[in-house]
């Protein structure tokens, strides 16, 4: 019989994915099976447990301590706000040619000429014709114009472009005013000459004040009935008034400003705004020229509903004469002590019990407890038990204990056990949680002052926190006298 030679090939097969050497004859295929790959194995171990873990750690909520440091609050004490003065606005008593003989911010007392109108024309007519030469600027005069433009420079902000026109306005006013010296002294002749009689009419101020030549319709606007948008300086219209010009009766021919008193008011929180009213009076910067002066200050709400700081000042309106708003900074000293995040704060519920109920300086510990207790036969008894303090009430001379030491209805004795008090009286404490002993320890803080991210709390309270002290900073993530392991 014929024999066949042996045949064979190497390969991987499809269903045990492992290599093997197969034999191939004519009648028997004989199969030899690699060893299992232990690298592979163990690999597959450990990708599994990191898969675990990556999950667990998603899942698993995480207590991140917070260190205490000492620091401020960066409070925002620029702000921009609205100027409100006594004004009258003054109409005009006759129509044609209007010239003013006072300038713009320039004190008149009542009966002062404050402006004249010419009916015909003729007053300009005549200056016209005479050879009045050329007018020269007195010493005087160009030390007012020099004075205007370095306070123009030096308070100039080039996101309100609009004073740049409001600038030159008043510089036109201050030239058409000198010019009109001149013509005070023909306006005698003028009328003797007219057939028709005065066509040239003076007018006197009715009051005494500041005159201003420009009107915005904020003129009676009171603190009280402020609201946010007459803060809108886009919907806001300025209107300036220009002598040399022809004017119809009724028309406004000035305004004036009849009080020395005059405010700012500003938007503000009302927290912030309670905060500032603890202070009666507020040093303020005036950005605009870096003059400095002091504000009684008063918390006002508007008729939005919103709060507004007002800043009352009893000098300087006349520097402003120009400005319904202003951009101030408060001169205000920022709260300095622990600063802490407002996530780390939390509110807890104690027991107030009288001082005389506390036992301090025991055996047992700093303070104890007297408090009655049952044997196992039922017979009334008591023990004396360490307890943590929270706080002291120096006005109600009591002691803030925890509540889940204490139930309502427990009886503790005095130390002579002559009285007794039943617990039951409860009280709030806002505190953060320390973990400088390995778990979740309350302790009660003061916030001096606060805004939306952090708190500045009194540092170095007895029964409070201190510098480098470690904190809880999600206080919602522990509960009381949880052991914090991370």
């Amino acid at each position: 019989m014929l024999q066949m030679k042996p045949r064979y090939f190497r390969g991987f097969s499809l269903a045990q994915d492992s290599y093997r050497e197969v034999f191939v004859t004519d009648r028997v295929i004989k199969q030899k099976r690699g060893k299992v790959n232990t690298g592979m194995l163990i690999f597959g171990f450990i990708f599994v447990y990191v898969c675990y873990c990556v999950i667990m750690y998603f899942q698993t909520g995480h207590i991140v301590r917070y260190e205490v440091k000492d620091g401020t609050l960066a409070e925002d004490n620029i702000y921009r706000g609205i100027v409100l003065r006594e004004e009258m606005v003054v109409p005009a008593q006759d129509s044609g040619y209007v010239y003013f003989s006072v300038q713009e911010g320039e004190r008149v007392g009542k009966n002062n000429k404050v402006y004249i109108v010419d009916e015909t024309g003729q007053l300009q007519q005549y200056l016209d014709e005479s050879s009045m030469g050329e007018n020269t600027l007195s010493k005087k005069e160009m030390a007012r114009f020099r004075s205007e433009l370095v306070d123009f420079m030096h308070g100039f902000d080039s996101r309100y472009f609009d004073d740049v026109y409001h600038f030159k306005h008043s510089l036109t006013n201050t030239v058409l005013k000198i010019a009109n010296d001149n013509m005070l002294e023909s306006i005698d002749v003028i009328n003797e000459a007219s057939a028709s009689g005065n066509t040239v009419k003076y007018h006197k101020a009715s009051d005494a004040g500041i005159v201003a030549f420009w009107t915005d319709g904020y003129e009676n606007l009171t603190p009280q009935q402020t609201t946010a948008d007459h803060f809108n300086e886009k919907q806001y219209e300025k209107k300036l008034l220009t002598g040399n010009t022809l004017i119809a009766e009724g028309d406004t021919a000035y305004k004036l400003c009849t009080d020395e008193k005059w405010s700012v008011m500003i938007p503000v929180k009302a927290e912030r705004g309670a905060q500032l009213l603890q202070e009666d009076y507020l040093k303020v910067r005036f950005l605009k020229n870096q003059y400095e002066s002091w504000a009684q200050v008063f918390l006002i709400q508007g008729m939005d509903g919103n709060t507004y700081l007002q800043l009352l000042f009893n000098n300087s309106m006349v520097s402003f004469i120009n400005e319904r708003f202003l951009d101030i900074e408060l001169l205000v000293e920022n709260e300095t002590g622990l600063k802490i995040p407002n996530s780390a704060i939390v509110q807890k519920e104690f027991f107030l019990i009288p001082e005389e109920y506390v036992i301090t300086n025991s055996d047992v510990g700093d303070y104890c407890i007297m408090r009655q207790t049952f044997d196992e036969e039922g017979n009334i008894t008591n023990e004396l038990a360490e307890i943590s303090v929270y706080n002291y009430d120096q006005d109600s001379k009591e002691y803030y204990l925890d509540s889940s030491f204490l139930e309502v209805g427990d009886v503790l004795y005095t130390l002579d056990r002559q009285g007794t008090f039943t617990v039951s009286k409860r009280a709030t404490l806002i505190g953060v949680y320390n973990v400088n002993k390995g778990y979740a320890d309350f302790k009660q803080i003061t916030i001096l002052s606060q805004n939306d991210e952090y708190a500045i709390v009194k540092t170095n309270t007895k029964y409070g926190l201190r510098a480098y002290d470690f904190i809880v900073l999600n206080a919602e993530s522990v509960v009381d006298d949880q052991f914090i392991t991370n």
